[in-house]
């Protein structure tokens, strides 16, 4: 049986059993929590401490979000979920199959690109806008405490403790970027740049069409192609931000000639790395060194 014809089959199987989600999973006594993805798994568990159990769909930095395919175990955590996080705008289309293909009652699904209006062909990479990231943990805690109504004080404090606290060196860390550096011309390989350019200041000149093509795996048009090498080679970008989990032999020839013109490279990546960090943690990590290729 092939991969595809098994998962089938067990989304099936889990449909026929009825599944219900009304009292927590698990025998835990917390709040069952499935994310799609790390990074908001992350935030997730933050928010909710103690009175949830996380679990994280894709957390393995070397795997790409766009690419990934759902194996029957991520459909049966799912259907066993009692909260479901999805980011939306195309980003992990396999969830909501999975999630229709298994009603379950007292289930709640958050799909954050609903939060802002975002659809599919839009940008998906929605957690390197800072704003974005207040509203949705702003959202996971009043869902939690709706879920958990015995720790709904508690989980409000969390959610308000970690936006104020937790995020803190994130924070500060944009606001020294566009204090410094607003306006500033970078260039990047795909669209997960644009959010961060937004979220600090920056002018990324980068034409977009170029972005959004290398981002959903397309030939970008050649005029793309030539405008992002005379950024490079007339030096007019002051670095150059680049996603490496998403990375051809075209986007490391830029790299290349980016290094070899003395421009900074800013690593970036879609998921937490390593695999073990925060969100914050992995996030102004980033950004630091995006404030030291600057100029600090």
């Amino acid at each position: 049986m092939s991969k595809v014809a098994a998962l089938f089959v067990l989304m099936l199987a889990l449909a026929a059993c009825g599944v219900d989600t009304s009292s927590n999973a698990g025998g835990t006594g917390k709040v069952q929590v499935v994310a799609a993805e790390n990074f908001w798994g992350s935030v997730a568990a933050q928010v909710g401490g103690s009175y949830v159990q996380v679990t994280s769909v894709i957390v393995n930095p070397d795997t790409d979000p766009h690419a990934y395919e759902p194996t029957p175990s991520d459909a049966r955590l799912i259907a066993q979920a009692k909260y479901v996080i999805v980011n939306g705008a195309g980003y992990d289309a396999w969830v909501p199959k999975l999630v229709n293909a298994n009603p379950a009652s007292g289930r709640t699904v958050l799909t954050v690109a609903d939060l802002f209006g975002k659809k599919e062909g839009d940008n998906p990479h929605l957690w390197y806008l800072p704003s974005y990231v207040d509203q949705v943990i702003d959202r996971i805690a009043s869902d939690l405490a709706k879920i958990d109504t015995a720790d709904a004080s508690a989980i409000t404090e969390q959610g308000a403790a970690y936006r104020r606290d937790g995020l803190k060196d994130y924070h500060d860390t944009i606001d020294a970027i566009k204090q410094k550096y607003a306006g500033t011309r970078v260039g990047a390989t795909e669209s997960i740049a644009t959010y961060l350019a937004e979220g600090t200041g920056l002018n990324l000149v980068t034409p977009y069409s170029y972005l959004k093509a290398i981002s959903e795996g397309t030939d970008p048009i050649a005029a793309d192609k030539a405008e992002v090498q005379n950024e490079i080679a007339s030096k007019s970008i002051k670095a150059f931000i680049f996603n490496s989990q998403n990375s051809t032999p075209d986007i490391q020839g830029l790299v290349a000639r980016a290094t070899a013109a003395g421009i900074p490279v800013v690593k970036i990546t879609e998921t937490l790395a390593p695999a073990t960090s925060t969100f914050q943690d992995w996030q102004a990590g980033q950004l630091k060194d995006l404030l030291s290729a600057l100029g600090g």
